[in-house]
């Protein structure tokens, strides 16, 4: 694979049980980009190694006096020049396209699993984590198999050396044979530590960096309640702690890299002197004494390579291990994990949809909302009639996340992806706005019998286009074709709320679940958007989780869902009447009022009038 051939047509299936089996996945994919480099690092290496014995014949040549001897060896030293220079060019270059090849088909990989999860990823993996594995994890897993190959080839190299010194000069070449597994072993202990002590500061930065991006996005809010100085001693906090994270990482890599400069000079000072010695009692040549010393001197540099292996392991190991974690996630219950990736050739299910787990059902046809006391229990509510069951382990799956959803009673996490995209489409309580032309906003997948102008009517978007048509250069007439500022930051919450409602009722899916689709918009605005999805998706299964009562009333049936189970079904009006509970959660009462609507106020007044007699 070379970089223009990216991306992959098919980046393959990762074997992602674990980081070190990530890693020899993405090498084993590799294996034609790592023989190309391994045989260009041979040809730089070797020319390194063979740089000493030339060096060493040479001077040999010059002491003897032999001008035959002499030429050999200048014909040597241009050969392994040329060989060096070339080599190490190829080597760059084929190395580089093993990192970039192998980047990018991570990217591909997150890429894909993020396509396949939507927005249940991070329910399940926090956003910042997703963000850092697919930039700076990347990184430093195309380093690591950039990074084979050359320690491949230094490694060739290095036995080579000491080989060579071994016949050349055996009481010398004991010596380097002793002490170059002493260099390349000496850092080996305190990687780890370097490798704790930089996921610190990674981990540090990433909450700074939230901190400050959270802090940017509800900006206009801090200025009205008078909370800048608060986040802002917050994030002078966080800095400091990020400040402090990396004094201490660069401590320790300062300490391995004078390891790498001590160690190595040792060892020459040992050589050179030892080597003089030897050189002194006639028992070795000038020729070769300059040969053995060349041969240290040059071995320092395949010798890093051992070094750089070492820290590229240490460090992409951990960043392969969060890459596994988000490839191994699965849109599928516990067992199904291969009925979502089937074909199928069957007809397209319709009817009701029921979600055993909870016992919620859906008439098709029909608007059904669904009240739920605790706001995070609708969302994953929403996510598991998506197709997204939580997968086992994860936080507030319980055993019964196991349970399909059923749409016509075939299981939807059993459905093609694209087949169960097209047939439910769940928005979220906070939906994004993407950068581009109102018209590029209403460009997805849809029925076609919905226009982009109806949908607009039935959210009540008026105003939003009054305000984008205002924003507009000169020349823009049409408000379809005004741009929307990045994540729509240039409208307000309940306008950017209700294009993406606009955008999800023009997609005209099978199934429409909706979390608080008017949470952001006044009672007025609410009552005129009730009507108008009512109107629009009659006819069609729409399922509306929401506690408005102007929402409420809207719907053909309502169903309470409490302590994750279906507790009443019915009409707003009549659960109003006969369901405390589900009066507590639209209406919002108090624990007294509700005493007082359960007991009657003279049987409160009663066991009030006991409780002070008891005092």
């Amino acid at each position: 694979m070379q970089i223009s051939d990216l991306p992959y047509p098919d980046p393959g299936v990762p074997d992602a049980r674990s980081g070190p089996r990530f890693l020899l996945w993405l090498g084993r994919g590799q294996l034609g980009g790592q023989a190309k480099s391994l045989c260009w690092g041979l040809v730089h290496f070797g020319g390194i190694a063979g740089l000493p014995y030339a060096v060493g014949s040479g001077v040999g040549a010059v002491v003897e006096r032999d001008g035959a001897g002499l030429l050999r060896a200048g014909a040597l030293l241009l050969l392994i020049g040329v060989a060096i220079s070339v080599g190490d060019a190829m080597l760059h270059r084929t190395a580089v396209t093993n990192w970039i090849t192998a980047a990018a088909r991570v990217q591909q990989l997150l890429a894909r699993k993020t396509a396949e999860l939507g927005s249940a990823l991070t329910r399940r993996v926090a956003a910042g984590e997703v963000v850092a594995v697919s930039t700076g994890d990347v990184e430093k897993i195309g380093w690591f198999v950039e990074a084979v190959s050359r320690f491949l080839a230094a490694a060739c190299a290095i036995v080579a050396i000491c080989v060579g010194l071994l016949f050349l000069a055996p009481s010398i070449g004991v010596v380097v044979a002793v002490g170059v597994p002493v260099l390349a072993l000496s850092v080996l202990p305190l990687l780890p530590h370097a490798t704790r002590r930089a996921d610190v500061q990674r981990d540090k930065a990433g909450k700074a960096t939230e901190l400050a991006s959270d802090t940017v996005a509800g900006l206009r809010v801090l200025r009205g309640i008078g909370g800048e100085e608060l986040f802002l001693g917050r994030y002078r906090e966080a800095s400091q702690q990020v400040r402090e994270a990396a004094v201490r990482s660069a401590g320790m890599w300062a300490l391995i890299a004078a390891i790498q400069v001590l160690l190595p000079g040792v060892l020459l000072v040992t050589v050179v002197w030892y080597g003089a010695s030897l050189v002194q009692e006639g028992r070795l040549e000038v020729g070769e004494l300059v040969a053995a010393f060349s041969a240290v001197a040059t071995m320092l540099y395949p010798l890093r390579n051992v070094e750089e292996i070492a820290m590229a392991y240490s460090f992409s190991r951990p960043s392969a291990q969060r890459a596994a974690r988000v490839l191994s996630l699965t849109r599928t219950g516990p067992g199904r994990a291969e009925a979502g990736r089937e074909g199928g050739g069957g007809p397209d299910p319709v009817g009701d949809l029921h979600d055993p787990a909870t016992g919620l059902l859906a008439p098709a046809g029909l608007l059904t909302a669904v009240v739920c006391g605790d706001p995070d229990a609708a969302g994953r509510l929403a996510e598991r009639l998506g197709g997204h069951p939580a997968a086992a382990g994860d936080e507030a799956g319980d055993a019964s996340d196991g349970l399909p959803v059923l749409l016509g009673g075939v299981a939807l996490d059993g459905l093609p992806l694209d087949t169960a995209r097209r047939l439910v489409l769940v928005q979220d309580k906070d939906p994004v706005l993407l950068s581009g032309t109102l018209r590029e906003l209403f460009d997805v997948p849809s029925s076609g019998k919905v226009e982009p102008a109806a949908a607009l009517a039935a959210a009540h978007c008026g105003d939003v286009l009054d305000a984008l048509l205002q924003a507009a250069p000169d020349g823009v007439d049409d408000p379809m074709d005004a741009r929307i500022t990045e994540r729509g930051r240039s409208l307000s919450g309940g306008q950017r709320q209700r294009l993406a409602l606009a955008r999800s009722l023009a997609a005209d899916p099978e199934v429409l679940v909706l979390d608080e689709p008017t949470s952001a918009v006044d009672s007025h605005t609410e009552a005129r958007i009730a009507e108008g999805i009512a109107a629009l998706r009659a006819g069609r299964t729409t399922v509306v989780l929401a506690s408005s009562p102007l929402l409420l009333d809207r719907a053909d049936r309502v169903v309470l869902v409490d302590g994750g189970a279906v507790a009443a079904t019915g009409t707003h009006r009549e659960l109003l009447r006969r369901e405390p509970r589900y009066r507590a959660v639209v209406t919002r009462e108090t624990e007294e009022e509700q005493r007082t609507a359960r007991l009657g106020p003279a049987r409160l007044g009663k066991e009030l009038t006991g409780i002070e007699e008891s005092a």
